[in-house]
């Protein structure tokens, strides 16, 4: 545990040297597309409303001054597989990248959305002795937590304090200089496999760069596709990616739970490819432009080429319904929405104030797709696409962006956590805890 402590602060080190230096790079490592953002720091930005850039409180101004997607290889369900293969995506994308921005980038904050994460609810509680709170106190309280027994081969991604309590006053979101004899708090800790973060990370060291952070992809896409009163009150962000499904909620501007679902937009292709007998390239073309989930009367009588090369004309030549793609596609769209379904439920979503589910990422683009969603999830449902950066290019301005304009947002100005504060390591107790889910429940 120290030492996952001692490469987080060593990581933080390196993004605030790189924030000095002015530039850096963010990459996105999905199933479908590896997207890379390089971003220059002036200073703080003022936006036509006197905000910075970034719109979160206090971030730093940034400009994005070179971008690049490129077909992702070697990895699926948001994991690397085949090391060489995702190393030359990883180049690609970040060579364009450089190329258009003209500037060389050292330092590099990735995403990911594989590794099977869960989520832990612990607390903790200390008396202070001066009763005035300092960054001190804070170190102690977090060191008083009780820390699960993660099993073997999980790794913490994120410990982020969500709530202090300073005596019988609780919903504090920091306490620093104020008075009291009581601290408490409450941290939310995503652990995920220790090996997709170390094979992630070697993989950035072969392509001659250094790690400066790392960050879950369903975390960065909610905290750039809701806006702030879904952050404050209560809302469930559903990245709807080629390999997975994201599902991170938030309140009080804090993520409080994420899971991912292992099944997206490449599942609905392979289906229509296998329901249709045509090749994947063709069934993604299909998809994008003739795909639907809410059939009508019209449906039947309007026809899409299904063309294909076997070599057999009237095979290579034949049409479909768009009724028929429909029946293909809604099926398995139908239990990817149960699956979150599943996930939301086990969470305590419904105890939440508000309930808003927003959709985003590149499959979340599917027409209906909305329509279906409220009727299985049951909820106020919306189509979400990033925020919170002023003059950003158009090419990344689509709901497929999400996690990468999130992660600028995450390299800008990240939220605390348990390694930004000099922390005592005399003990790392292993008692096992519930699921952040009852706790939450219970604090909130």
């Amino acid at each position: 545990m120290s030492e996952l402590y001692e490469s987080q602060r060593t990581m933080r080190a390196m993004r605030k040297t790189a924030l000095q230096r002015g530039v850096i790079a963010v990459l996105d490592v999905g199933t479908t597309k590896i997207g890379c953002l390089i971003l220059r720091f002036d200073g703080i930005d003022r936006g036509e409303e006197g905000e910075g850039v970034g719109a979160l409180a206090g971030q730093s101004g940034f400009r994005v001054i070179g971008s690049a997607t490129t077909r992702s290889r070697g990895v699926e369900f948001g994991e690397i597989v085949s090391m060489p293969q995702a190393e030359r995506a990883i180049r690609t994308a970040l060579q364009s990248a450089q190329k258009l921005a003209n500037v060389r980038v050292d330092h590099v904050i990735a995403c990911f959305s594989g590794g099977t994460p869960r989520s832990y609810g612990v607390t903790g509680q200390v008396t202070v002795e001066n009763q005035i709170i300092s960054e001190q106190e804070i170190a102690q309280v977090m060191a008083d937590c009780d820390i699960p027994d993660f099993g073997e081969g999980r790794e913490v991604l994120h410990a982020q304090p969500v709530n202090f309590a300073l005596d019988h006053r609780s919903g504090l979101s920091d306490p620093r200089g104020q008075i009291g004899q009581k601290l408490g708090t409450d941290i939310h800790m995503l652990t995920v496999e220790e090996k997709a973060i170390r094979d992630l990370a070697y993989c950035v060291k072969r392509c001659d760069l250094e790690l400066a952070g790392v960050a879950s992809s369903a975390y960065a896409s909610g905290i750039s596709a809701l806006v702030e009163d879904e952050l404050e009150l209560g809302a469930a962000c559903i990245d709807i990616g080629g390999g997975s499904a994201g599902v991170s909620i938030f309140l009080k501007k804090h993520m409080i739970y994420a899971d991912t679902v292992r099944m997206g937009g490449e599942h609905i292709t392979r289906d229509i490819s296998m329901g249709l007998q045509v090749p994947m390239a063709v069934a993604e073309r299909i998809k994008t432009r003739s795909g639907g989930l809410i059939a009508t009367g019209m449906d039947d009588r309007e026809m899409i080429e299904a063309r294909s090369d076997t070599g057999d004309w009237e095979r290579d030549r034949r049409v479909v319904s768009r009724s028929e793609l429909i029946g293909i596609m809604r099926p398995r769209v139908e239990e990817i929405l149960e699956d979150v379904r599943a996930r939301l439920d086990v969470s305590g979503f419904d105890h939440l104030p508000s309930q808003q589910i927003v959709l985003t990422g590149g499959s979340s683009q599917i027409p209906g797709l909305d329509v279906l969603a409220s009727r299985i999830l049951g909820q106020q449902v919306r189509l979400g696409r990033p925020l919170r950066i002023h003059r950003l290019p158009q090419a990344n301005s689509g709901p497929s962006c999400a996690g990468l304009v999130g992660l600028s947002l995450f390299a800008a100005h990240p939220q605390d956590e348990w390694w930004d504060f000099e922390m005592p390591t005399q003990r790392y107790p292993t008692r096992t805890l519930k699921r952040a889910v009852r706790w939450f429940k219970e604090n909130w």
